[in-house]
């Protein structure tokens, strides 16, 4: 007892050193949630709500760091530390400086297995990593990722030291605008409405024991028209006798179950009288998915479903209409960016990225239009659990659309002058259209001139997608 009070109080004095070490950065505005920010417990909400497991281990916190130049080997020493997950260009990272194009960016710290993991499987989790990403553990390359905005994940049991304390290295390049990946609306220079760079870690790093044969991902259809849900789990291995069984409850209560094999998805039979979801109801109901291999349990995740349907219809004027459920709804709400002023991508407190939700339902609206950028798990169940419809843009960037609305397979393709150029031009001629009043080419009206035109762009580019070729400078 008196060697683990010893133990405790030498890690309640080292967290309370290490929030000492670490405050924001810069002058730029603080939210009232950076006041709360605990830097020995970052974050400490379960990542991926959609498939959860009761055993895992938060690996937010201070961080080694280093910049390098881009290529260097990884370097002995650390410039100091960074509070993961926030960008290293943000305030609450504790550091508040930009990187670019030529540089890397090293992460690095240690971490303990608990000993219940034992002859489990380990997977370390990245909730996302702008941009591209190489992990090391114990010096041993664990895996590379490509990519800003997705979760990825690596098995790192064959690399973790038998005992003792476990070294993880993450090493990260970010070109932001001078290299070739989507990128949403972070520049290098920012202006207008384009906002400061984000790189390295921005979400969540954790980790999770989890058997040699395991679920690794559930996908969750719901079919209101036939009163069905599929659930497909996809398990990193699969043999024709593995067992999959998903349990639907109202609350407490069993209300479906559906069972299958060979891999197949499970198709549960809803109740008859299944509550759907709704801005005004949404209603969510408790999934538990069971995989047996050889008679025995060897994995077990909690999610959640919404019985719903979005469609599309003409009504009785031909007008198309927007659909929940089979029911016209008119959506509305607004165009959510997802950028905060201390943390950039990321969200100070889960209660922060909570409240902007919140007040959205609050003032009314339905819906968020979540602007070229995908947000952690977490916000999109809470949106889930409000009632909150998501229009998700993909995040674009790829040194823009340098592709020509003129001439095609030219070898201008990546022509920048060029493309503006042609873009340049359609405005003029659309602009030339609206400024020849109610009356515009041949007689027609000025409508229907526009509609012609932008009809000949549409040729054009139908076109190019048959392989026909084409110009857009035809005759209106």
């Amino acid at each position: 007892m008196r060697r683990f009070f010893l133990i405790s109080s030498f890690l309640t004095l080292f967290a309370i050193g290490s929030s000492a070490q670490w405050k924001p950065a810069g002058d730029k505005i603080k939210t009232d949630w950076a006041s709360q920010i605990n830097p020995a417990n970052v974050l400490p909400e379960y990542p991926r709500p959609i498939m959860e497991r009761s055993d895992w281990k938060n690996l937010n916190g201070l961080w080694n760091y280093a910049v390098i130049n881009k290529g260097e080997h990884l370097p002995a020493e650390f410039e100091g530390q960074i509070l993961v997950p926030f960008a290293i260009e943000s305030s609450l990272s504790g550091v508040g400086k930009r990187i670019n194009e030529n540089q890397e960016l090293v992460y690095q710290r240690s971490f303990d297995i608990p000993s219940a993991w034992k002859g489990k499987q380990v997977l370390l989790h990245f909730g996302a990593v702008d941009w591209k990403t190489d992990v090391w553990v114990n010096d041993v390359k664990v895996g590379s990722h490509t990519g800003g905005f997705t979760p990825f994940s690596f098995d790192i049991t064959a690399a973790l030291s038998g005992k003792g304390n476990n070294q993880l290295v993450v090493k990260v390049w970010d070109p932001t605008d001078k290299g070739p990946q989507p990128r949403g609306k972070q520049v290098s220079n920012p202006e207008g409405i384009w906002y400061t760079p984000v790189s390295g870690i921005w979400q969540t790093v954790w980790m999770e024991p989890v058997a040699g044969k395991h679920i690794e991902n559930l996908r969750i259809t719901p079919d209101i028209d036939r009163n069905l849900l599929t659930v497909k789990a996809e398990l990193n291995s699969a043999c024709p006798s593995d067992f999959v069984e998903v349990n639907v409850y109202d609350g407490n209560q069993l209300v479906a179950t559906g069972k299958s094999i060979n891999a197949e998805p499970v198709e549960v039979s809803m109740p008859r009288n299944a509550k759907l979801w709704s801005p005004d109801s949404p209603f969510l109901y408790t999934l538990k998915v069971t995989l047996k291999s050889g008679g025995k349990v060897v994995d077990k995740v909690d999610s959640y479903a919404a019985m719903r349907k979005y469609s599309t219809r003409r009504d009785a004027d031909g007008i198309v209409r927007l659909e929940l459920n089979n029911e016209a709804l008119f959506q509305f709400g607004p165009l959510d960016q997802g950028w905060w002023p201390d943390g950039l991508y990321t969200a100070p407190t889960d209660e922060a990225l909570l409240y902007d939700v919140q007040k959205t339902k609050d003032f009314g609206f339905n819906m968020i239009r979540k602007h070229i950028k995908v947000e952690p798990a977490r916000w999109y169940t809470h949106c889930d659990r409000l009632g909150i419809i998501v229009w998700q843009d993909m995040p674009n960037g790829d040194r823009e659309p340098e592709w020509q609305m003129y001439n095609y397979f030219t070898g201008n393709e990546l022509n920048p002058p060029l493309f503006r150029r042609n873009r340049t031009e359609t405005l003029r001629r659309i602009r030339s259209l609206l400024s020849q009043g109610m009356e515009g080419n041949n007689g027609l009206p000025l409508l229907l001139s526009v509609y012609r035109y932008m009809g000949t762009v549409q040729r054009s580019l139908g076109a190019v997608q048959d392989g026909r070729g084409g110009r857009m400078d035809e005759t209106i």
